[in-house]
């Protein structure tokens, strides 16, 4: 039986552009910066857990992020973090909004080969004024007809989204880097779900991947997109 989808939904960062890798290297100068207090891995650790505890105060993104810093640079240093660490700090995480979105390969070719063929939404995490710059700034946004930044992304969230841009969740596709985010809700929502790998996945966004769903699918990179589309739908 032929499948119908008119909605693809793709999630931006590390899949659409590079943004993971930042995060790497800020958690690296900030495991410099205060070596003297703890070891690295666990202050890795205890950021991961500030970080946890944060997203339902801050939601996701570098500002969320930098806060989380500096509330473990406080824990770790027993409220004694030098003011000039805290400088460096909030300049790291400066240093990351100013980065341009550079879109990771495939990318261009991939949306437009399936713009004149699909409604495509941008579903993004994060800070909405970031988001919205790496949008416009990668130049990718021309290529969309909706960009949505959402708090979490839920099974309700697609639904609701899928619902206000195409014909539905069951007719739609949601593509991403990350199956906690991008995949597993979006199957519970009824829509299809496919995974891109991206090296470098952020602990808070691991999770198994799915062994029962017949809407489950993982492509190498995503260029394979188009590919994938016309056997589901031939």
């Amino acid at each position: 039986m032929r499948e119908k989808i008119t909605t693809l939904g793709f999630d931006a960062d590390d899949t659409l552009w590079h943004n993971e890798h930042l995060f790497r290297l800020t958690e690296d100068r900030f495991a410099e910066l205060l070596a003297e207090y703890t070891d690295p891995q666990g202050l890795k650790d205890r950021l991961l857990n500030a970080e946890k505890r944060n997203i339902l105060h801050y939601g996701y993104g570098i500002k969320s992020f930098t806060l989380s810093m500096i509330e473990t640079a406080i824990e770790v240093t027993d409220r004694r973090v030098p003011a000039s660490v805290v400088a460096q700090i909030l300049d790291a995480g400066r240093e990351i909004l100013n980065e341009p979105a550079t879109p990771l390969p495939y990318v261009l070719e991939t949306l437009k080969a399936v713009k004149d063929h699909y409604r495509l939404v941008m579903i993004t995490k994060g800070d909405l004024f970031d988001q919205e710059r790496k949008a416009t700034g990668s130049g990718l946004d021309r290529y969309f007809d909706a960009l949505e930044i959402v708090s979490e992304k839920t099974p309700e969230t697609y639904e609701t989204l899928f619902r206000r841009h195409g014909t539905g969740a069951q007719e739609a596709m949601m593509i991403g880097n990350s199956l906690k985010s991008d995949v597993l809700p979006a199957l519970a929502a009824g829509s299809y779900g496919t995974h891109v790998p991206f090296g470098q996945t952020r602990a808070l966004e691991e999770a198994d991947v799915p062994e029962t769903s017949d809407r489950f699918y993982q492509i190498d990179h995503i260029g394979k997109v188009p590919e994938l589309l016309a056997r589901i739908t031939a």
